[in-house]
C-alpha cells in the first residue's frame, strides 16, 4: 500500500494568507526553535513550480531538453519559465 506524501501547506485554510514557520525541532535530540520565520522563497512556490525548477536544474538549464522531456513546445517552456521568474521577483520584493 502506497503511503500518501504529506505536503507542506502554504496558505491559511481560514483566510488564505501566506503561512509562516513557527516551530522547528530536531527529531534526534528534541531541541526546539520557536519564533516567527518566513518560509524560504523556493518553499513558497507550488509543488508544480518547484518540480519545474528541479527539472530545469536537472536538464542543466536547457529549455530545449526540458521541452522534449515533458512533451511540450520550447515556447511553452519559455513562457512557464518567464512566468516563474516574474513571480519570484515579485515574491522577493
Amino acid at each position: 500500500m502506497d503511503e500518501k506524501k504529506k505536503r507542506l501547506p502554504l496558505q491559511c485554510p481560514a483566510c488564505d494568507a501566506s503561512l509562516k514557520v513557527g516551530r522547528l525541532f530536531c527529531g534526534e535530540c528534541g531541541t526546539e526553535v520557536c519564533g516567527n520565520f518566513d518560509l524560504p522563497l523556493l518553499a513558497r512556490l507550488s509543488e508544480k513550480e518547484q518540480q519545474f525548477i528541479l527539472d530545469f536544474v536537472k536538464s542543466s538549464g536547457s529549455l530545449k531538453d526540458m521541452a522534449k522531456n515533458i512533451g511540450v513546445s520550447y515556447p511553452t517552456v519559455r513562457n512557464i519559465l518567464d512566468d516563474l521568474i516574474e513571480k519570484l521577483i515579485k515574491m522577493d520584493v
